[in-house]
């Protein structure tokens, strides 16, 4: 009898992780390599025969994938970066079978948010070039779990019962009225986004929140969600309360914890925010958002302590510094996140060391362009607006800032989170160097400050005002 036939899902060649020189995993990773010295023998081991995608297929490829992840016994897929091919091929495998497909992934993998709720068999991979014994390490690690996780039923087949030839007519009937209704829901979501007062959009956020809380069921997608609508409609505490309210299954996801993190923080616990969040990198992996949250929680510890009564220069410069590292570990993980290089430029002149106008234009240029990419592929994220703002005025493109104040002036202020940003607009304002721009910038801030209500508008700031010294 004919042994049976293991299809190996993966890249191929040497592929960048995107992780830079101090990110959790090497810079790239031969495929190849971990394919010939490790997986291979792996599943020889476990008696089946390993069949890997030919890399020049050419045509053919699509029908021959298609059939080989159908008719395989086993499928094993990689997933240590984020592929499409890969995840294509997964949700090929999950609908032609019940079973029988193992995702496995380096320890340090950051999958994204689909495939990151799927169970998987980890390995540590430290080395990209995958050395003898880095393969040996790779070998013992999984050896003895490919056959345990086989029996892992597919999402598939286990959301829809009968599928794929005996799903029931009244399972259908539900389906297509629960959608109508998740529809209706999520208009209302957007109906409280798009509310001006603030008070209103608060008040109305509760409103929904309380009828979610009451339902006996509620689907995931929605109670995330309404995690997302507290955050930036309602306030910190009560989106602190609904997340650790939420079931383990999704109070625990990466994704979540890091909002949860970030709400521990603008409540003012910036210590323990960080605590948890260098604990999260340590146990399930670092990101460009992870640094970036860890960044901005000493940011605020920075402003604090320059608040202070009895200010300690030691610690000013202690928490400057935090922040400037943690923001650098974040840009250099991922240059298009525009999340961290958007925070540098005014730490770097506030910091005021030899380079630092330079490693702030710089990292205004990466923040800039991160932005304006980001409003390209997604121009629904509420948050590039006024990360784009401050982007423009971090690199002291008057242009720039003119055209997007333009924008700002002319449309709803509410979609430009100026109260948010007012504080970082005034000081970015005040650190350049030319006095013309400066003056400029100025003009331009003190006209979006005029569109904040009194109790959130900031300080005018006189365009006669020097530049604020380094601090």
């Amino acid at each position: 009898m004919s042994r049976p036939i293991c299809f190996m899902v993966m890249p191929f060649g040497r592929k960048p992780t995107g992780f830079g020189p101090d990110g959790p995993g090497p810079v790239e990773v031969d495929f190849d390599a971990l394919w010939a010295k490790a997986l291979d023998p792996v599943i020889r081991n476990h008696g089946y025969e390993p069949v890997r995608a030919d890399q020049d297929a050419g045509a053919l490829i699509v029908v021959e994938m298609i059939r080989r992840l159908a008719l395989s016994d086993l499928v094993v897929a990689d997933i240590t970066i984020p592929n499409a091919n890969v995840y294509y091929e997964i949700g090929i495998r999950h609908a032609a079978k019940p079973d029988s497909c193992v995702l496995i992934a380096a320890d340090w993998a950051n999958p994204l948010f689909d495939i990151d709720q799927m169970p998987r068999l980890v390995y540590p991979l430290d080395d990209g070039d995958v050395s003898d014994a880095t393969a040996a390490t790779i070998t013992e690690q999984i050896e003895n779990q490919i056959e345990g996780m086989r029996a892992g039923a597919s999402p598939v087949y286990q959301a829809v019962p009968g599928f794929p030839n005996d799903i029931d007519d009244h399972r259908v009937d539900a389906f297509k009225a629960e959608m109508l209704s998740l529809n209706s829901l999520l208009a209302r979501f957007q109906s409280v986004r798009e509310e001006w007062d603030k008070d209103d959009a608060r008040a109305a956020a509760l409103e929904l929140r309380d009828e979610l809380a009451a339902q006996e069921a509620l689907n995931d997608g929605v109670a995330i969600e309404m995690m997302y609508l507290l955050r930036d409609r309602a306030d910190w505490t009560d989106m602190l309360a609904w997340i650790d309210a939420l079931p383990e299954r999704l109070r625990t996801r990466n994704g979540v914890q890091e909002q949860r993190m970030l709400a521990i923080g603008k409540n003012g616990d910036h210590k323990t925010a960080i605590a948890e969040l260098k604990q999260l990198v340590e146990t399930t992996g670092d990101s460009s958002e992870r640094q970036g949250l860890i960044g901005g929680r000493y940011k605020k510890l920075w402003n604090e302590a320059l608040a202070e009564e009895k200010v300690n220069r030691g610690k000013v410069a202690g928490h400057l510094q935090n922040a400037i590292k943690h923001y650098e570990a974040g840009m250099r993980l991922d240059l298009n996140d525009y999340y961290s290089p958007c925070n540098l430029p005014r730490l770097y002149r506030a910091r005021g060391k030899e380079g630092d106008a330079d490693r702030a234009r710089d990292a205004a240029a990466v923040a800039l362009a991160g932005c304006e990419r980001a409003k390209l592929l997604d121009p629904s994220d509420e948050w590039i607006n006024p990360t784009l703002l401050g982007a423009a005025f971090d690199s002291q493109n008057v242009v720039r800032v003119q055209e997007l104040a333009d924008e700002v002036l002319s449309g709803n202020p509410d979609d430009w989170k100026l109260e948010t940003t007012v504080h970082d607009l005034r000081l970015s304002a005040s650190q350049a160097d030319d006095p013309d721009i400066r003056a400029q910038l100025a003009d331009v801030f003190n006209d979006l400050n005029e569109q904040l209500p009194d109790d959130l508008r900031g300080p005018a700031l006189d365009l006669a005002e020097t530049q604020e010294p380094p601090r």
